[in-house]
């Protein structure tokens, strides 16, 4: 039997971090309008309220109320989690 410590392996280094979310500074909001655009470093969400609950009008105004900017890579990885959230919520409650 041997005194010696192991050293951890490489694969053992590199686990991913515990995360901490912390929501003391969270906002939160409705929207039921989204738009989004981007360039080739980020990637541009708008979210609104559209509150003509009547149909037959000629003109809409949505109120926009938040935007959110962020990498290509960060909408790639929403975009991944959404797709999942969305699969998950149509196998329980049926297609959208």
């Amino acid at each position: 039997m041997s005194d010696k410590k192991e050293k951890p392996t490489v694969a053992a280094s590199k686990a991913a971090p515990n995360v901490k979310w912390n929501d003391k500074d969270m906002r939160t909001s409705y929207a039921n309008v989204c738009n989004v655009s981007s360039s080739k470093e980020e990637v541009v969400f708008l979210f609104g309220v559209n509150q003509a609950w009547h149909g037959g009008v000629d003109e809409v105004e949505v109120q926009l109320t938040d935007r959110m900017i962020m990498s290509p890579h960060a909408a790639k990885r929403m975009y991944t989690l959404l797709g999942n959230m969305l699969q998950q919520y149509e196998g329980r409650f049926g297609q959208l």
